[in-house]
């Protein structure tokens, strides 16, 4: 099954602690995968930000919310013991979402009034992703719509800056390297289907030869394009070739690429990914806003003695 949501660990951890014992949060890890049939794969399943198993991730912010709710304590640092008002609430599971989210709702409600969120807004939200979650997710959605902005501004840039644009890309993405003008636009009356050409050394043996085009969204490169480009590409004896668009490339074009046994290598990139690569090494993009987020390190303050009381 899916890796299970954080409200929908809740219950199942807040019973693992109904015999009073203390818990660390990684001790509900195995119980809890078997309680939803988990498989390796998902309980080592990682985000896509590399930030961490997305499964323990989970436990740990189901544990946060328990105790940010009242029915269970935290004796010391990262260890969760159930309280009075824990052990009633197993007896009712039925009331437990009612109880939890009203009790959330309640120690924030007046900070969470001033961004003038609804009452059932604040449940689904609060819910159907852990804080972390909520963030990257948000985060991912600035960026699409960055990426979005970036081909609309390309569009409407003449196809002589578009060419000019590829190949700085291509230096940006560290081809050519350190290499004194690397990179070169073609004459635009004659290219012979080549737009640009990095060279990858000093003497200009090795060279990349780059195609661009600069199409609206849904009128995607065609196989016969794919074809003239490798024919391009055998007259400058070249056995590297970057085809870029700003749409994308058709199903055809795509197997024709992957059947070539030429020695010729080409590679396609497409509409989106030139956005995101333009976006990931920074062409043309200034930082708006740097969000540093913290946690606890663990070496420092498991070094400290504990108190005995």
């Amino acid at each position: 099954m899916a890796i299970p949501r954080h409200d929908e660990i809740q219950f199942p951890a807040l019973k693992l602690l109904s015999d009073g014992k203390q818990r660390k949060a990684i001790e509900f890890e195995g119980p809890l995968a078997k309680e939803f049939n988990l498989t390796d794969s998902e309980i080592n399943q990682m985000y896509d930000s590399g930030n961490g198993p997305i499964f323990i991730d989970r436990v740990n912010w189901a544990l946060s919310f328990l105790n940010m709710a009242g029915v269970v304590m935290k004796p010391k640092r990262g260890i969760y013991q159930i309280n009075d008002e824990g052990l009633k609430l197993i007896s009712i599971p039925d009331k437990f979402r009612e109880y939890i989210d009203q009790k959330i709702i309640n120690r924030d409600l007046e900070k969470r009034k001033k961004t003038g969120s609804k009452i059932s807004e604040i449940i689904e939200g609060m819910n159907e992703f852990t804080p972390a979650e909520s963030l990257y997710s948000s985060f991912q959605g600035i960026k699409k719509s960055i990426y979005r902005e970036i081909i609309d501004t390309i569009l409407s840039k003449s196809p002589r800056e578009f060419e000019k644009l590829v190949v700085q890309l291509l230096q940006k993405m560290g081809y050519g390297g350190e290499i004194q003008d690397s990179g070169l636009v073609t004459q635009y009356s004659n290219d012979k289907g080549i737009d640009g050409i990095i060279k990858e050394d000093i003497l200009g043996f090795g060279r990349i030869h780059i195609q661009a085009k600069r199409f609206d969204i849904n009128n995607n490169i065609s196989r016969e394009d794919i074809q003239r480009f490798v024919g391009a590409l055998a007259v400058a004896q070249s056995d590297k070739g970057v085809f870029i668009t700003t749409s994308d490339f058709s199903k055809g074009a795509y197997e024709y690429v992957a059947s070539l046994n030429s020695t010729a290598k080409i590679v396609l990139i497409n509409g989106t990914k030139l956005a995101e690569y333009i976006y990931d090494f920074n062409l043309g993009m200034q930082s708006e806003k740097i969000i540093e987020i913290k946690k606890l390190d663990s070496d420092f303050w498991d070094s400290m003695q504990d108190d005995k009381q």
